[in-house]
């Protein structure tokens, strides 16, 4: 009993030195890689994280309450600023009505804030969702995000990328481009990122992967 005592007391403890969000935080902190070729992106046939993003209205939005009530077509891009990022959002324009006759939903998430999702809403004049992950807590928790380079940062801001405007953070994260196709019942069917920002999925090979997902 007195050895039960005592460890609940040095739990308390800890907990008090440590609270839980600084916990979660360095929990998140270990899943962001060192570069783009280090990352370990969730599993097929694993269940989704808890997922709360942004709306581009700046309302909570809870993806895996969602996807209970339809399965979902995860696009994981970097920006609105990225070009290869903008030319995927118009890709997948051209298969959304397929996907949605699957009964699918989709959802675009990325680090830009909710006003920077409004930009790309109205300039791209996309239909789907758009979500903020501007903390890059969700895209860490996927395993898709890694550390960007100083030298890239600045690189990119002479190029009129600045990812702290676009994130409103100074964390300085991107996530991988990557695909993910969840059931209602949580479980990933498909699975795909590429390090190379340059390289997206195919958007047919998209749709054949969501009519896959649905067997």
């Amino acid at each position: 009993m007195k050895t039960r005592l005592n460890i609940l007391f040095l739990l308390f403890v800890v907990l008090s030195i440590f609270p839980t969000s600084k916990i979660l935080s360095q929990n998140t902190q270990n899943n962001i890689a060192s570069s783009a070729d280090a990352i370990c992106p969730i599993k097929i046939g694993a269940e989704l994280p808890a997922l709360m993003l942004s709306t581009s209205e700046g309302k909570t939005f809870n993806v895996n309450e969602a996807i209970q009530k339809k399965p979902a077509v995860l696009v994981i891009y970097r920006g609105g600023w990225c070009p290869y990022c903008s030319k995927q959002l118009k890709q997948l324009m051209e298969i959304e009505p397929k996907l949605l006759s699957l009964g699918y939903q989709i959802l675009a998430i990325s680090t830009d804030i909710p006003e920077k999702l409004q930009e790309t809403q109205a300039k791209e004049k996309l239909n789907y969702m758009l979500l903020s992950d501007n903390k890059m807590t969700a895209c860490s928790t996927l395993g898709i995000a890694y550390k960007v380079e100083e030298e890239v940062v600045k690189k990119y801001k002479s190029y009129n990328m600045d990812l702290e405007l676009a994130s409103g953070e100074k964390h300085h994260l991107l996530p991988v481009p990557s695909v993910f196709i969840v059931g209602t019942d949580g479980v990933i069917k498909f699975s795909y990122s590429n390090p190379n920002y340059k390289v997206r999925l195919d958007p047919d090979v998209m749709l054949a992967a969501a009519t896959a997902g649905l067997k």
